[in-house]
C-alpha cells in the first residue's frame, strides 16, 4: 500500500467480541458467532447476507480442534455462503494478518464491505499440548528441538534487556499490575481481579525472570469487525473509525539469529510504515493496544513503537506513563496478559478495544478525548508483526 498521509484506507463501522476465558462445551465457530452477533447487532443498517462480500478469518492452528478450512467453516456458520471465506495464519498475529489483507482488499477497490476476525479454542487441551502447539511458531530444529518454548525465549529477551538497560523484575511486574487493573473494568476479560505488586513478584517462576503473572494465559475467544469502503461508512454508522495506517514486517524466525534480542525489529519496521502512511508520529497516539504476551514484550514495545527512548521502557511503566490517565495509556482492555490470548483472535480483539475507545464506549476504562489509536500484534517471538493506526470519524 502506498503512503496516503492520513487518507482513510478503510472504515470500521462495527465490532464484536466473545467473552474470553474458559468456554466449555463450545466450538470455536460458536464463539465466532457470538462475536459476529454483537457486530451485527451494533450495525442494524447492515444486511450481512446481502452486503458482506468477503470473510477474512485469523486462526493459528488446526491442532486445537482438529479443524482446518476455517474460512469456509465460519462463512457457513454465519449463513453467508456462497460469500468467499479466507483463513489467515501468522501465529499469534493471525487476525492482524487477516485485517491487513482485508484493508488491502478495500483500499484496492476489489471489495467494498468485508467481515474480518479471528478465533481460537484452546482450553480443552492440556497445558503441555498447548505449549507444543504454540511452539510450532518458533524454529523447530534450532529452538523447539532443544526444548525452548515461548516463556524461555521471552525470558532470554528479558535477561538481555535487564543486563543492557537495568530493567528490573519489579518493573516487569508493574506491567502485570496495570493490565490486571484495566481488565477488572472489562466485563469480557478472562481475569477481572486486581493484583498487587507483591502478588506478581511472589508468583511462581515460569522461566526466570518471568513469573506466572508475567505470562498471558491459555484462552478461548473470538473477535470480529466490519470494514467498509470509507465512502460508505456513514450509511452504517454516525461514528466510523477510520484505518489510516497499516504496516507489516517480518524478522528472522529464530531468536538466536537476531542481532539484538532487546528489540523487536518487525515491530519497529511495521510501525514506521504505519506512521508514515497515517501521517502521524508516536506522540500523536492517544491510546494503544500492544502485544503483551509476556510483560517484557510490552516494555520492549514502548521503545520500539517510539513511545519512549530505547532502554527507558522499564522507567516508563514505573512512572505510570502507560496507565489510564498517563501520557499514553497502553492495553486499556487488560491486554493479552489479563483480557486473555486466544491466539487467532487477539489482533482483532485489540481492534475491538480501539473501536470502543474511539467511539466513547469503553466505560470506566475510557481514555478521555481519544482520537488517534494504534494496535500492534506479533506472531511467535516477533518473526511477524502488524501495526495499524486509527482515527475517530467526524
Amino acid at each position: 500500500m502506498i503512503s496516503m498521509s492520513g487518507k482513510p484506507l478503510a472504515a470500521i463501522v462495527s465490532a464484536g467480541l466473545s467473552k474470553f476465558g474458559r468456554r466449555e462445551g463450545l466450538y470455536g465457530r460458536e464463539l465466532f458467532l457470538e462475536a459476529a452477533g454483537e457486530a451485527f447487532d451494533r450495525c442494524p443498517n447492515l444486511d450481512p447476507r446481502r452486503d458482506i462480500k468477503g470473510v477474512f478469518v485469523g486462526h493459528m492452528g488446526e491442532s486445537y480442534e482438529h479443524q482446518g478450512h476455517t474460512g469456509p467453516t465460519i462463512s457457513d456458520w454465519l449463513g453467508l455462503t456462497p460469500t468467499q471465506g479466507f483463513r489467515f495464519e501468522s501465529a499469534c498475529a493471525s487476525s492482524s494478518a487477516a485485517l491487513r489483507c482485508a484493508v488491502m482488499a478495500i483500499a484496492s477497490g476489489l471489495l467494498d464491505i468485508v467481515l474480518v476476525g479471528g478465533v481460537e479454542k484452546m482450553t480443552h487441551r492440556t497445558t503441555p499440548e498447548v505449549t507444543e502447539y504454540l511452539a510450532m511458531a518458533s524454529d523447530f530444529p534450532f529452538e523447539q528441538w532443544h526444548g525452548l518454548t515461548f516463556p524461555g525465549l521471552f525470558a532470554l529477551m528479558a535477561t538481555a534487556h535487564m543486563h543492557k538497560y537495568g530493567t528490573t523484575e519489579e518493573q516487569l511486574a508493574m506491567v502485570a499490575v496495570k493490565n490486571h487493573k484495566n481488565a477488572s473494568m472489562n466485563p469480557k476479560a478472562q481475569f477481572q481481579k486486581v493484583i498487587t505488586l507483591e502478588d506478581a513478584l511472589k508468583s511462581r517462576v515460569i522461566a526466570w525472570p518471568l513469573k506466572l503473572f508475567d505470562c498471558s494465559p491459555i484462552t478461548d475467544g473470538a473477535s470480529c469487525a466490519i470494514l467498509v469502503k470509507p465512502e460508505l461508512a456513514k450509511k452504517f454508522t454516525d461514528t466510523p473509525i477510520y484505518i489510516i495506517g497499516s504496516g507489516g514486517a517480518t524478522d528472522r524466525l529464530g531468536v538466536y539469529a537476531r542481532d539484538d534480542i532487546t528489540s523487536l525489529l518487525s515491530a519497529k519496521v511495521a510501525s514506521q510504515e504505519a506512521y508514515k502512511m497515517a501521517g502521524v508520529e508516536p506522540k500523536d497516539i492517544d491510546v494503544a493496544e500492544v502485544h503483551d504476551c509476556f510483560t517484557i514484550a510490552e516494555v520492549i514495545l514502548y521503545e520500539d513503537l517510539g513511545f519512549c527512548p530505547k532502554g527507558y521502557g522499564g522507567k516508563f511503566i514505573e512512572e505510570g506513563q502507560t496507565h489510564i490517565g498517563g501520557k499514553i495509556p497502553v492495553n486499556t482492555s487488560g491486554g493479552l496478559k489479563a483480557k486473555g490470548h486466544p491466539v487467532g483472535a487477539t489482533g482483532v480483539a485489540q481492534v475491538y478495544e480501539i473501536y470502543l475507545q474511539l467511539t466513547g464506549q469503553a466505560g470506566p476504562r475510557q481514555v478521555s478525548g481519544a482520537e488517534i489509536a494504534l494496535t500492534h500484534n506479533m506472531g511467535g517471538s516477533g518473526a511477524s508483526a502488524f501495526v495499524h493506526i486509527y482515527r475517530r470519524g467526524d
